[in-house]
């Protein structure tokens, strides 16, 4: 069996993690600082955790889920007893790509991310319809990158992903730089800010007078039709009202120099703002 050393294994995503390796080909070493990390482990899971050193004896896989501003201080802590040849995981790209893992050329960087459930999906399980996140019962897609390390330790990162991310539908390789375009730049700076500024709209028209639940129905399915028309889920196109509305809507929406927030130094500042 392959040996994974998982840090943070109690926490909110290593919770996810160790739950989706139970029962998998790999030995799982749990490490957990936190007294209710390591409660929910045992009670939860029925695993035990170890000291890190015990959990790094013998570990051909670290993964690292902790938060992004514990990555530099957590792979310092290590490094000391990683093995050259160590797969280290991490589970997004703002830490590697900020430099905050240790400078050493003899171990594998790998680094992973989930997609999510896609809004247009066919889940018919209750569970797998509540499932936002994944990892648990919905099917999703997942990215990944071989940030630095021999071609041959993409199969098994990628393998390792596959779990902890399960049940995943396609697996993207891309490079840890694509990976920072997606995250943080398409999926927080420009989606989740749209979609805060949509919410923001929602509440404006219920202030007006629309009532909550009607705002709130009518948004969701034309955020559902509409998207799927824009994002080629079904073939389709918009009334001239709507385009027109689209024409006027977008100037007075967005700056013209929006699309700034994907160049270098702009990534660079916001994950330096995250890490």
């Amino acid at each position: 069996m392959t040996k994974i050393a998982l840090f943070g294994a109690g926490g909110k995503m290593g919770y996810r993690l160790s739950s989706n390796l139970k029962g998998s080909r790999f030995e799982v070493a749990h490490v957990e600082l936190s007294p209710a990390g390591r409660e929910r482990l045992k009670t939860g899971l029925g695993f035990d955790c170890v000291p890190a050193s015990d959990a790094l004896d013998g570990a051909e896989v670290v993964v690292l889920a902790v938060p992004d501003t514990a990555i530099g201080k957590v792979a310092a802590g290590i490094e000391a007893d990683l093995k050259p040849g160590t797969i280290v995981v991490v589970l997004d790209a703002a830490a590697p790509f900020a430099g905050h893992l240790p400078v050493r050329p003899d171990l594998t960087y790998f680094v992973t991310h989930p997609c999510h459930p896609p809004i247009f999906n066919d889940e018919t399980d209750p569970a797998a319809k509540r499932d936002f996140f994944g990892g648990v019962a919905a099917k999703q897609h997942i990215v990944s990158s071989l940030m630095q390390g021999p071609e041959e330790h993409y199969a098994l990162g990628e393998e390792v992903a596959k779990v902890i991310w399960a049940p995943v539908m396609r697996s993207h390789r891309i490079t840890v730089e694509q990976m920072a375009l997606l995250e943080p730049g398409l999926s927080e700076t420009v989606c989740a800010s749209l979609l805060d500024v949509m919410r923001e709209a929602m509440d404006e028209v219920v202030r007006r007078g629309v009532p909550k639940e009607a705002a709130r129905d009518f948004l969701l399915g034309h955020m559902n039709v509409l998207g799927a028309v824009i994002f080629e889920e079904t073939p389709g196109v918009f009334s001239d009202a709507c385009n027109k509305a689209i024409e006027f809507g977008k100037p007075a929406l967005m700056k013209d120099d929006w699309k700034r927030v994907f160049e270098p130094k702009e990534l660079a500042d916001s994950i330096q703002r995250i890490t």
